[in-house]
């Protein structure tokens, strides 16, 4: 079994890219018009619709990424410079182009169901939130750690849809300066796990560079 320090970075990694703090005021604009009871329905299909992503994610990406013939240690620095990005634009308290752009939220605004897109997919359930699963899930092939995984996710599924149901009263509380100062410390986590995994990509490529490390 892992580490306590080891799982607690895991849980952290995952629950920091997602980012449930992150949209509670996209989804507080994109369903003013909503009921109290629409709104619990909307953050339950979110919450669901975004654990199943990432489960699919952690089974099965890695097949898919030997179908395309990609490397682990390849996906590992490109996954760590998405990631890398995501974390400076969460430093400058700005909502990440990789997640969504300006025309995909006039758009999400327009449409009647919003819990899978644009919630789900690409705002918490987004490539940097897939890309980071994938890569944890690589680290071992043990059965346990891989349901361990799995727990982990299901866990921050219930976040988010707590997050998502309390949003109007998070939204009171901490306001957006709040919510801006909570992202950035978060930016600053997720940039050291991006950071690593950039490391251990290169490691990977180049194994000359470990050599030359000890």
């Amino acid at each position: 079994m892992l580490e306590w320090n080891e799982s607690i970075k895991i849980i952290t990694g995952i629950l920091v890219i997602v980012n449930p703090l992150g949209i509670v005021p996209v989804f507080l604009s994109i369903t003013s018009t909503q009921s109290i009871r629409e709104r619990s329905r909307i953050a339950w299909i979110a919450a669901v619709s975004t654990g199943t992503i990432l489960l699919l994610a952690a089974l099965s990406g890695e097949s898919v990424l030997k179908f395309f013939g990609i490397g682990i240690p390849a996906f590992r620095v490109g996954g760590g410079i998405l990631i890398l990005l995501m974390a400076i634009d969460m430093l400058h308290a700005r909502r990440s182009g990789s997640k969504q752009t300006p025309e995909e939220a006039g758009e999400a605004e327009e449409k009647d169901t919003i819990a899978v897109v644009p919630l789900a997919i690409p705002l918490l359930a987004g490539p940097g939130a897939i890309s980071t699963v994938i890569l944890y899930a690589h680290q071992s092939s043990d059965w346990l750690y891989l349901l361990f995984l799995c727990v982990i996710i299901m866990c921050v599924a219930i976040v988010v849809w707590v997050v998502l149901r309390s949003a109007v009263s998070i939204g009171t509380v901490l306001g957006t300066t709040g919510i801006n100062i909570a992202s950035r410390l978060m930016g600053l986590i997720l940039a050291a796990i991006a950071i690593e995994f950039i490391t251990q990509g290169m490691s990977g490529i180049f194994p000359c560079l470990t050599t030359a490390g000890n």
